[in-house]
């Protein structure tokens, strides 16, 4: 059985960074896309970052980029997402997702999805 169980997740002041973790079981990385999504209410689920532990590509969307690092240990079979300068605008509950060579902000690409965690951002 495939698991992902994000933590890292909580209340943190504009400015402030949180660490988010999956930890993934029943997959290896070796094959595996990992993406963070996060889905804000009343809006759309997106794609925020996205890597592929194999190899330690690494993507991210334009509103994260510079703020947001995407990592992976992958003899914990674990991935990170360290989220620095935090914005209302952040806020969210953040998702993990892996998918057989995924790739991407699609979710359709991801065939596993975590529980997700929630951060807020307060101004």
């Amino acid at each position: 059985e495939v698991q992902l169980v994000e933590s890292g997740g909580g209340l943190v002041q504009t400015g402030g960074s949180l660490r988010l973790s999956c930890a993934a079981s029943g997959i290896t990385f070796d094959d595996y896309g990992i993406g963070w999504f996060r889905q804000a209410p009343g809006k759309e689920r997106e794609g925020v970052s996205c890597i592929i532990p194999s190899d330690g590509r690494t993507y991210y969307r334009d509103p994260v980029q510079g703020r947001f690092t995407i990592s992976s240990d992958n003899a914990k079979n674990t991935v990170y997402l360290q989220m620095n300068s935090l914005k209302p605008e952040d806020t969210a509950v953040y998702y993990c997702a892996a998918g057989l060579y995924a790739l991407g902000y699609s979710p359709g690409n991801y065939d596993y999805w975590g529980q997700g965690t929630q951060v807020t951002v307060s101004s």
